[in-house]
């Protein structure tokens, strides 16, 4: 699953509209335009059958991590609104996203900042999503990479995530 598919699902799940995409982006740092967003929410070809025409789709713009980081980063600040330092406190600067870091984890910890989730609500988001997942399991998953305990999100993690997540905010 790449960043495209991350990007198309979770607009579908919490049924965001272009506009407000467009804005979150845009308060992550990233500006986007509305012909840009549609060419970033094209499906990847992978997905397609080998009989239909992908002449359509040669102008994909491909999602990589620092702009789905980007987005996500927008997501927490449009839902939760921009957060101000409290008088005194120093500002630490999120370390920045390489492209070769897995990104299921981040999507997991800023879905779970973003929409004020609980870590019960995060287990019967997966559960929804067709996938038992133990409180210890939760835990690895959100852990900060390095840590002992860390566990990598696989690709079916985040889609059955995301799965739970449509059938809470959709169905």
């Amino acid at each position: 699953m790449d960043n495209n598919d991350v990007l198309i699902r979770l607009r579908y799940a919490l049924d965001i509209k272009n506009t407000d995409m467009i804005e979150m982006f845009k308060l992550g740092g990233v500006e986007v335009t509305k012909e840009e967003l549609f060419k970033i929410l094209t499906k990847s070809p992978e997905s397609y059958d080998s009989d239909e025409d992908l002449s359509a789709h040669d102008d994909r713009i491909t999602c990589d991590n620092i702009m789905l980081d980007s987005f996500l980063n927008g997501l927490i600040t449009f839902k939760r609104g921009k957060q101000e330092p409290k008088p005194g406190q120093v500002v630490k600067p999120e370390p920045p996203v390489k492209n070769t870091v897995n990104m299921n984890n981040r999507v997991l910890k800023k879905v779970k900042i973003a929409l004020s989730l609980t870590s019960e609500d995060m287990l019967d988001i997966f559960d929804d999503g067709g996938i038992a997942v133990s409180k210890g399991e939760l835990g690895a998953l959100l852990r900060k990479e390095g840590h002992k305990n860390y566990k990598e999100c696989g690709d079916n993690f985040a889609r059955k995530f995301i799965r739970g997540l449509t059938v809470q905010y959709r169905g």
